[in-house]
């Protein structure tokens, strides 16, 4: 449909003459490759009227799904056929190389990689160097801390006892001492009486 009005397209038929000059057409490809190389009939494409491009198996190694095309046409009913070109194309599934990047491009391309593999290195780095300064901190705390935070009881038992305790453990040592030399004095005295009283008899 065009502009709202149906047109239909009439199938171009193809020149059974063009068709017919497949030994023609084998012929102009065995001039750029071995005939070896040259397969059986692989089909064909009508280009116009009387331009048509014949096919043929590829048997030459290391392309897969390729084919041998030679455009034939001629200008009339009457006039010869012609070759107009020859060549290797790639058919369904055949291996190709990919698409053609410029120069230019790959470049852009290459140097946002670089810019980019370049700023995760200095995040990178950033980051380590932050760990580490938190780890500096860490242990100034842990060297400055006076340990006035902790409980100087464990479980129950003063493990810092006042000078005043020690003192007063130390006057009751001296007063158990007197208080023996006291006792061993007394006995003394009552053996002496003891030994008068004797020498008196």
């Amino acid at each position: 449909m065009k502009d709202g009005l149906d047109v239909t397209v009439a199938e171009v038929v193809p020149d059974p003459e063009l068709l017919a000059a497949r030994a023609q057409a084998r012929r102009a490809l065995e001039e750029i490759t071995g005939a070896r190389t040259i397969g059986a009939e692989a089909g064909y494409e009508v280009h116009e009227e009387r331009v048509v491009t014949l096919f043929f198996e590829n048997r030459m190694e290391g392309y897969p799904g390729w084919r041998w095309a030679a455009t034939l046409a001629r200008v009339d009913a009457e006039s010869p056929v012609n070759v107009l070109e020859v060549e290797l194309l790639p058919g369904e599934g055949a291996v190709v190389a990919p698409d053609w990047v410029p120069w230019s491009e790959r470049l852009a391309q290459f140097r946002e990689t670089q810019a980019q593999q370049a700023a995760d290195e200095a995040s990178d780095a950033r980051a380590a160097a932050a760990e580490l300064s938190d780890e500096d901190e860490a242990e100034d705390d842990l060297l400055d801390n006076d340990y006035s935070d902790f409980d100087d009881e464990i479980d129950g038992v003063d493990i810092d006892p006042e000078d005043g305790d020690d003192d007063t453990d130390d006057d009751d040592d001296d007063d158990s001492e007197d208080d023996a030399d006291d006792d061993f004095d007394d006995d003394d005295s009552d053996d002496s009486d003891d030994e008068e009283s004797d020498e008196s008899e």
